[in-house]
């Protein structure tokens, strides 16, 4: 069966009690069990699971092609019980353009869990190699990457990772299923910020891990998420499961915007350099091609002359919005290092862009007013 009718009906099937087809939001936190704990109905309470989580997790199994997922509050909180599934005395190896926020988790909370993490530039296979220890237990790439659209061979980083005898975990965020399949290529979990464009509509805070088997991981971020309560609300679960029935069309919009202004900006005399991996001139554009069916819809450009005019360009555009995150239906645009604070790694000069519904050409002349 196909991606498209995938995403439409899983998950989606009729109310049993009613035939509704939209499905029922049940937002009761405590359900009947018997005197001593039987679940009939297969519930009880609400950090164990829910029924509209249930359904969300089944649709995104099937959308991943993985074994079986779980749901979480926010990425955030996905990836923080995914990593919290790794012993004491265990190194984790992260990408080095990898999202601030776990760049931060890991200096703040997995030195307190006595994990270890260090970061390489994981397009550089040998590096890849050379920073697996022999206490390493999880490899974690992001492709493309947040902010700088770095794009990494997935399969043979699975194949590193195996051969060192860790998992390979992926955040798929930006690329979502539609554009990439990391489960196919070798890896173990896929990880959303569902937040973004599994939501779809800038209205809803998710987060998910996707495992391509149901193996011992699973069964220890699940039990992450009933003990520390990072769970998804049954109203936020439809939600997600809602944007899910619109994913690949919305992604392919979001796509096909975001190449025709890739390439507008990569021809403006203001703008130093585009990161976007759908140009020929992106330097994991032939990776890009093989592993992902479109190039998604975020991009980030580098403003030539500093700070300055980066954080100016952004005080000019009138269609696109200056704020935080992605994956809505409008265009975003924020100054990156701004956002992301004082520890940011992010170049002063970058700005980047998520790029939404509208049409193109409007889009285009917006920022070519905006960059002067």
């Amino acid at each position: 069966m196909k991606l498209e009718t995938i995403a439409v009906h899983a998950g989606g099937e009729p109310d049993p009690a009613t035939g509704a087809l939209a499905p029922p939001i049940h937002l009761s936190t405590t359900f009947e069990h018997g005197p001593a704990g039987e679940q009939p109905h297969g519930y009880m309470y609400i950090r164990e699971g829910s029924p509209t989580e249930t359904r969300l997790e089944e649709a995104l199994a099937a959308i991943e092609g993985g074994e079986a997922a779980l749901v979480y509050s926010s990425g955030m909180a996905a990836g923080a019980a995914y990593l919290a599934t790794l012993p004491a005395g265990a190194h984790v190896l992260f990408a080095d353009d990898i999202y601030y926020g776990f760049r931060q988790m890991a200096a703040d909370f997995l030195t307190r869990w006595s994990i270890a993490a260090s970061a390489v530039d994981m397009a550089d296979l040998d590096a890849v190699r050379r920073g697996i220890r022999r206490e390493t237990q999880l490899v974690w790439a992001e492709s493309p990457s947040n902010p700088l659209m770095k794009v990494v061979d997935l399969a043979a980083l699975a194949k590193i990772a195996k051969d060192a005898g860790a998992r390979f975990a992926v955040d798929g965020t930006f690329a979502t299923p539609v554009l990439q399949r990391p489960l196919s290529l070798g890896a173990d979990v896929v990880m959303h910020a569902a937040t973004k464009y599994l939501g779809g509509h800038s209205d809803v805070q998710g987060g998910a891990l996707v495992f391509a088997r149901r193996s011992d991981a699973f069964e220890k971020a699940q039990h992450v998420r009933h003990i520390l309560g990072g769970v998804l609300s049954p109203f936020n679960s439809w939600l997600v499961l809602r944007g899910l029935r619109s994913l690949v069309c919305r992604v392919e919009r979001h796509s096909a915007n975001a190449l025709a202004v890739a390439r507008a900006l990569a021809a403006h005399s203001a703008v130093e350099v585009v990161h976007y991996p759908g140009l020929a001139s992106h330097p994991g554009h032939e990776i890009a091609k093989r592993q992902m069916s479109g190039f998604g819809g975020m991009l980030s450009f580098r403003v030539k002359g500093g700070r300055d005019q980066a954080v100016a360009v952004c005080s000019k555009v009138r269609i696109f919005t200056t704020a935080t995150s992605l994956g809505g239906t409008e265009s975003l645009i924020e100054h990156r290092a701004s956002s992301e604070g004082p520890t940011s790694q992010t170049p002063q000069n970058l700005l980047r862009c998520s790029i939404g519904l509208e049409h193109a050409d409007d889009l285009i002349e917006d920022l070519r007013q905006a960059l002067g």
